[in-house]
């Protein structure tokens, strides 16, 4: 598989990160990501939907906003490794104690809720979707954005994100996965200036950052060549 693509904008959010000069910092001496830092105050969302959305569709929705806030976008994509697990944890441990359910969390527990907070937000009909694909979900919505680019969307708005994941899981996780609540935005168009290619790869150890964020980290570093790690494959990356 080949693709290629310009990225014209962008925009992160993970504890103690948020402004884009703390993560060229980031990218310039890369440091782990703690998790009991504190998260940025939310400048976009509205207190009401904040007060709603999960730890990770909070991030999303508010780097979402800021972008669309930036460009005119012809469509929306969202993905998310883990989608709103924090959300459906409490709804399966409430049906577990017999205890009721919250109307709140049955109603977000879908996976698209999140963007489709974003448009109910920004008050804009656009075109949106939502995707997961295991620890290629970045990549592989990537490879959608492509398929919208194709489909005649000029500029395409992506935010890969995940929230907390919580503890109950923990002890079945890789001991390196990340578990703490971050979203990373994209304006993405047609063009050469960022190329893609797949090859064959051997199954590797999880990684301590998730897809989205070791791309944005390599991208912020100017590298010429890179590559992502994926579950089958490997993601060549390379600037023209």
């Amino acid at each position: 598989m080949k693709f290629a693509l310009n990225i014209t904008d962008w925009q992160a959010r993970a504890p103690g990160l948020s402004e884009a000069t703390h993560w060229q910092q980031w990218s310039r001496e890369p440091y782990a990501i703690d998790p009991a830092a504190p998260q940025a105050k939310l400048h976009e969302l509205p207190m009401m939907t904040a007060r709603r959305l999960s730890s990770g569709s909070k991030l999303a929705v508010e780097c979402g906003l800021a972008m669309l806030r930036r460009h005119d976008i012809d469509a929306v994509l969202y993905t998310s490794r883990h989608g709103e697990l924090e959300r459906n944890y409490r709804i399966l441990h409430a049906l577990a104690m017999e205890q009721a359910l919250s109307p709140t969390d049955f109603a977000l527990s879908v996976h698209n809720s999140a963007v489709g907070n974003l448009t109910i937000a920004a008050k804009q009909p656009v075109v949106s979707s939502s995707l997961s694909a295991g620890r290629d979900t970045f990549q592989q919505g990537l490879c959608e954005v492509m398929c919208l680019l194709q489909a005649g969307y000029q500029r395409v708005l992506m935010v890969d994100f995940d929230g907390f994941l919580p503890e109950f899981y923990h002890p079945r996780l890789p001991p390196q996965m990340p578990t703490w609540p971050y979203a990373v935005a994209f304006i993405i168009e047609a063009g050469n200036s960022l190329s893609c290619a797949t090859r064959p790869g051997a199954p590797q150890d999880e990684t301590p950052l998730p897809q989205s964020l070791l791309f944005l980290q390599r991208y912020l570093q100017n590298a010429d060549a890179f590559t992502l790690p994926g579950e089958r494959v490997e993601w060549q990356w390379s600037r023209a």
